[in-house]
């Protein structure tokens, strides 16, 4: 069985590849960036030609959270092209391969694709947008056994906090781990069925502010 993960070198995305690693995935670690589209869909190309994929996971992602007018465009277009048009165009590419494989594509998106949080406009859009490709993907895709499946994870203790002013808080109650992500995957992908969308959430809401 082989998977490809994007993000996984750190958080969340390296969680999944060592657990789906401990239960017999070979992960493919692909070398593009994943908002470098034109070499990425050279290196999925030439990937396919020797390898089927058996499961999709599109974890990698960028964050920010600040008054709209204060984002630059830049920084605008880089949340659209790694939250949104990177998953899309992963999930196109392969999806050939997929269907041969009767497949599953996971996409990681978040709480806050399932709400409206001041400041988070953008974020929202780009999460929100993947979260409901995703499920329209899955109508879709149900004729070809293609399992497609959204993840929405709330506060989670990785290192994508680290450019923020805030953090999830200490205690163990008020966050996720990556850890508890990565088993929601391959409890996701062992499921006789299909988990279309599930929200994963702390029991309570502690937020922490940096000094």
């Amino acid at each position: 069985m082989k998977a490809i993960v994007t993000g996984y070198s750190s958080g969340i995305g390296k969680a999944i590849s060592d657990i789906l690693e401990k239960h017999g995935f070979q992960i493919i670690k692909l070398k593009s960036r994943v908002d470098d589209f034109d070499s990425l869909e050279k290196e999925v190309k030439s990937l396919l030609k020797v390898d089927d994929i058996d499961v999709l996971v599109n974890c990698a992602g960028v964050g920010i959270f600040k008054p709209h007018e204060e984002i630059s465009l830049s920084k605008i277009k880089e949340l659209i092209d790694v939250n949104l048009t990177a998953p899309i165009i992963l999930s196109n590419l392969l999806l050939r391969s997929l269907k041969k494989t009767k497949g599953h594509i996971i996409n990681i998106a978040s709480v806050e694709a399932t709400r409206h949080s001041k400041f988070s406009a953008l974020y929202t859009a780009t999460k929100s947008g993947l979260r409901d490709f995703g499920l329209a993907l899955f109508e879709e895709l149900r004729r070809s056994d293609v399992k497609v499946t959204t993840i929405n994870p709330d506060l989670t203790k990785t290192n994508f906090f680290d450019e923020f002013n805030f953090e999830p808080g200490d205690s163990k109650d008020s966050h996720l781990l990556a850890e508890d992500i990565a088993k929601s995957v391959l409890d996701i992908i062992n499921f006789n069925g299909v988990i279309t969308d599930i929200t994963i959430r702390p029991q309570k809401l502690e937020i922490k502010k940096k000094s």
